[in-house]
């Protein structure tokens, strides 16, 4: 789901409406379609209020829409290029500037309906026709009819079946679960999956849970600080009493929660997490927990439970040779069979 999450992302940054909007977005609109047709969780996505607040589809105005002949505000082109850029087809993906402007075009009009609730039920999608662009746009080679808010859905789900999308989404799927320089193969399996089950995204993640290509590899992948505190929590069993205890560690650690600085979301590469600083805020963070357990825990049977027999010897002697336990907990949290997935 995080994957996911990332991949569409939002940020609280932009301002109110997404801070109150992030969590139900990614619980609504991403939980439920993690495992669905790639296609439906990008519709879902594109017509939530929080993405259509994010990338400022609000104030796109069609420029012969019968708002844009009487206004001086235009085309407002950032969902169309970051759906293209970031959540379809990608850098390289055959398209144009003039086809952003033909999508940006054609999602005129869609909107979230406001406090006032002129357009229906407040907080909720609504495709407010008099900022709609009118006419047949082309699109990636195709004419799209004229048909009021199934022109935007007719054009997205084509761009979701398009190869281009299937290759972006299988790379970016094996560089996150995989490694950071995606096997070509592998990467071409999985596109080869999506574009026979339609964008079936519980098909691909079976594929590539079943790949050898997929398990060949060391485990050279670093945990995000959100993955990392993640496990720490579940190998503690510690339910925190309030959530800062989280939360205040992804700020610390560098990821802050639903707030990425930009709509390519967080880094997914370990050149970004694995910095002598980062390492350095992670042990102060996994001391800080392994204060909080205290002696609770021995760190032994749970270096056994987070890796068992993959478990180094030198990792066996740093924890069997700590001081304390505290300090035996800090060290297995940050062992390379801990950080690494």
């Amino acid at each position: 789901m995080a994957f996911w999450s990332n991949h569409f992302c939002i940020s609280t940054r932009k301002g109110q409406p997404t801070r109150i909007w992030a969590g139900a977005f990614e619980r609504e609109v991403i939980r439920p379609r993690v495992l669905g047709r790639f296609a439906d969780i990008l519709k879902a996505v594109e017509q939530h209020p929080a993405m259509l607040f994010f990338l400022d589809n609000h104030l796109s105005i069609g420029p012969n829409s019968r708002v844009g002949q009487r206004s001086k505000r235009g085309l407002n082109e950032n969902l169309a290029r970051e759906i293209m850029e970031l959540h379809t087809l990608g850098v390289g993906g055959g398209y144009t500037q003039a086809d952003v402007t033909a999508l940006a075009k054609i999602l005129t009009g869609w909107t979230y309906v406001g406090q006032q609730g002129r357009l229906g039920k407040p907080g909720t999608f609504a495709f407010n026709v008099e900022t709609h662009e009118p006419g047949t746009i082309v699109l990636l080679g195709k004419s799209y009819a004229d048909n009021g808010v199934e022109q935007g859905e007719a054009a997205l789900a084509d761009i979701a079946r398009r190869p281009a999308t299937a290759k972006f989404i299988a790379t970016k799927m094996v560089r996150h679960f995989v490694a950071d320089d995606p096997s070509p193969a592998l990467v071409a399996h999985l596109a080869d999956v999506f574009m026979e089950t339609d964008g079936d995204l519980r098909a691909m993640s079976g594929a590539l849970a079943a790949a050898d290509g997929a398990w060949q590899l060391p485990m050279t992948k670093m945990r995000s600080p959100y993955e990392f505190l993640i496990a720490a929590g579940r190998l503690m069993a510690q339910i925190p009493e309030t959530p800062w205890h989280h939360l205040d560690g992804f700020s610390v650690l560098g990821q802050p929660m639903w707030a990425p600085a930009g709509p390519n979301g967080f880094a997914d590469t370990n050149s970004v997490w694995a910095t002598p600083e980062g390492m350095k805020l992670r042990l102060d963070v996994a001391a800080q927990w392994a204060a909080r357990i205290g002696d609770n825990r021995d760190p032994r049977e749970m270096l056994d439970l987070v890796a068992a027999g993959a478990a180094s010897l030198e990792t066996r002697r740093t924890i069997a040779r700590a001081e304390s336990r505290q300090q035996a907990l800090a060290l297995l949290l940050m062992s390379p069979e801990f950080q690494r997935r």
